[in-house]
């Protein structure tokens, strides 16, 4: 019987904050990719809880607590999505600017 190696691949999305820098399993580039796309999620998230404060209530809706924290994870959620599909554009332009400080001048010349 032979042994299979079983691919243990780690997606830095998958890895907290709190982690990433010590996660071994991630390249440099993929720590900086995600803590950039985090950075957009928390700037795009406070954003969009700017422009919601701006809409109109009714008073035939409820104001709940149950409906601010559902509100919250709404925004919460739009933010990750908007975040994750790559077109926002703050990410990746952060992405380029901490890899042309963090990184060997090495790593970075392939990326111009």
């Amino acid at each position: 019987m032979e042994a299979v190696a079983i691919s243990s691949s780690v997606h830095a999305k998958q890895v907290s904050l709190e982690n990433l820098q010590h996660n071994s399993h991630l390249t440099d580039e993929e720590k900086i990719a995600e803590v950039s796309r985090q950075f957009e999620a928390v700037l795009l998230r406070q954003i969009l809880q700017e422009a919601r404060k701006s809409v109109i209530h009714s008073s035939l809706s409820e104001s709940s607590s149950n409906t601010k924290m559902y509100d919250d994870l709404i925004t919460t959620q739009m933010a990750e999505s908007i975040s994750s599909s790559r077109h926002f554009g703050l990410a990746a332009s952060l992405e380029k600017q901490l890899g042309h400080q963090v990184l060997p001048k090495s790593k970075t010349d392939f990326k111009k």
